[in-house]
């Protein structure tokens, strides 16, 4: 295993922090990449990985992704992750092992606020915060901020799938817009609602093909295998499962004019960005257009505001992805590496 800052994604982190508890079974990473703009904040997700390296990985990426969405969504908040590593697929998080990640963040002092993510529900983070009180995405009054942030991310993505159905197929509805969406969980299905109501011709995928052909059945959509749907000719793609889904191999397969999706770190490699670029096919960059729930649980954690107040400022996500997408045409660089730029200038790495 290589030292944790010679890993390609380290990109100076200000602190991986390993835990593990023997007594319930947790072992767990804590990346804080910046708190330059605040605490270091991001959700913690429960997964099992081929190996220690590639969690680590993960919680490289994400962390530095949660600096770059905060920092773009104008959220005084740092960049942070929590992964907790699943001992074989499927297994469900322990009441014991959640208690134990919130001893870990408590341990940190505030340098961190988690939240729910992949594997992760309100009710746990109802557990997690009786050990801290670093925590967000709790069960919230009616019109208040925070609970969770899935469909406030479903919402940024779908006003932001819009953004880019106008910009790069000049339609001014989403009716006959042909949208393949890939995972169907709290945010691709979430995605896919919205997009039925405005009369949008979907196709769906999903890791469970059940859970696809059921929402497929309720909302009159298709479906494709998850092997297949990057490929299958669409006016927009969106990713809404797990990262590092556009290669050099599955961009080449797209027959599509927008990829636009919730799911986080799509992009492969760096220069993967640059492909879909030079392939004209508009991105939009991930964490610009799926900042909606940390804008939740962000102004929760914060204090600052109810349910109105993160509705007007999910609203605002289009005109950033204008705004990284004019940039974009101006200077001739793929949407990523210009948002990266802003991005890192907010922070104080440009």
């Amino acid at each position: 295993m290589a030292a944790v800052w010679d890993l390609p994604d380290f990109d100076d982190h200000e602190g991986v922090h390993l835990f593990r508890d023997p007594a319930s079974g947790l072992t767990a990473v804590i990346a804080v990449h910046s708190t330059a703009l605040g605490p270091a904040a991001g959700g913690v997700r429960f997964w099992h990985y081929a190996d220690a390296n590639g969690a680590i990985t993960d919680a490289l990426r994400l962390s530095r992704g949660m600096s770059y969405k905060n920092a773009m969504a104008d959220l005084p908040l740092g960049g942070g992750k929590g992964v907790v590593l699943a001992s074989r697929p499927g297994e469900a998080i322990s009441p014991a092992q959640l208690e134990a990640f919130g001893a870990a963040v408590d341990s940190l002092g505030g340098r961190y606020v988690t939240a729910e993510d992949v594997g992760m529900s309100e009710a746990s983070m109802k557990v997690i915060a009786t050990r801290t009180r670093y925590v967000s995405g709790l069960p919230v009054a009616a019109g208040g901020a925070g609970g969770d942030p899935g469909p406030f991310t479903a919402s940024g993505v779908y006003q932001g799938v819009k953004a880019a159905a106008k910009r790069a197929l000049g339609a001014d509805t989403m009716a006959g817009v042909h949208v393949a969406i890939q995972g169907v969980g709290s945010v691709g299905g979430g995605l896919a609602r919205l997009l039925a109501k405005d009369g949008a011709k979907l196709t769906l995928a999903d890791v469970n093909g059940d859970k696809a052909k059921a929402l497929a059945a309720e909302l009159g959509a298709d479906t494709a295998p998850t092997e297949e749907i990057l490929a299958r000719k669409a006016d927009i793609v969106s990713p809404n499962a797990l990262g590092a889904i556009l290669t050099a191999e599955s961009i080449a397969a797209l027959d599509t004019r927008v990829v636009a999706g919730g799911a986080n770190n799509q992009l492969a490699t760096k220069a993967d960005g640059a492909t879909l670029h030079a392939r004209g096919i508009l991105y939009a960059p991930d964490y610009v257009i799926n900042a909606g729930g940390i804008i939740n649980v962000g102004l929760e954690y914060l204090g600052q505001g109810d349910r109105a107040e993160v509705e007007a400022r999910i609203a605002r996500i289009p005109e950033r992805l204008v705004a990284v997408w004019d940039e974009s045409d101006r200077t001739g660089q793929p949407s990523s590496d210009v948002a990266d730029a802003m991005a890192r200038r907010l922070i104080g790495r440009g």
